[in-house]
């Protein structure tokens, strides 16, 4: 399993969302499944501005993502909390 950092181009999604995304995936295409699934929905994903596979969870932000993450270890959404 790999764990992804995902941000979006600006659009209008809540803000926790603003911040990027965090999921544990199979492979980039389950992440994306995820995504779409979870988070928004079957909506059209917005477009990506930024994709980090295999993230050091130690260079997100210290204040706001990491203590809102449930566990990085488990396939699913761990950030923002609420989506898996």
């Amino acid at each position: 399993m790999n764990r992804y950092w995902f941000e979006f181009e600006d659009g209008d999604f809540p803000n926790g969302i603003k911040l990027g995304c965090g999921v544990t995936a199979f492979n980039y295409d389950d992440a994306l499944y995820l995504l779409n699934e979870k988070v928004f929905k079957g909506t059209k994903l917005p477009k990506i501005k930024n994709m980090v596979e295999n993230i050091d969870l130690a260079t997100l932000d210290a204040g706001h993502v990491l203590p809102n993450i449930s566990p990085p270890n488990v396939r699913g959404i761990w950030f923002p909390m609420g989506y898996n």
